[in-house]
């Protein structure tokens, strides 16, 4: 899959370099704003007891 992401993207290796590091960071701002915050509710970590 990364073989074929690779070859999509257009320009010189610095370029698809830049490209690529730019599409994490869009991925990873988009789980931080929208998906991480939507499951928060459904995942039991937050129900921290002191026993």
């Amino acid at each position: 899959m990364y073989a074929a992401l690779w070859r999509v993207l257009p320009g010189p290796v610095w370029l698809k370099v830049v490209e690529a590091l730019v599409l994490v960071a869009i991925v990873v701002a988009v789980l931080f704003q929208w998906v991480f915050p939507a499951v928060a509710d459904l995942v039991p970590f937050n129900d921290n007891t002191v026993g």
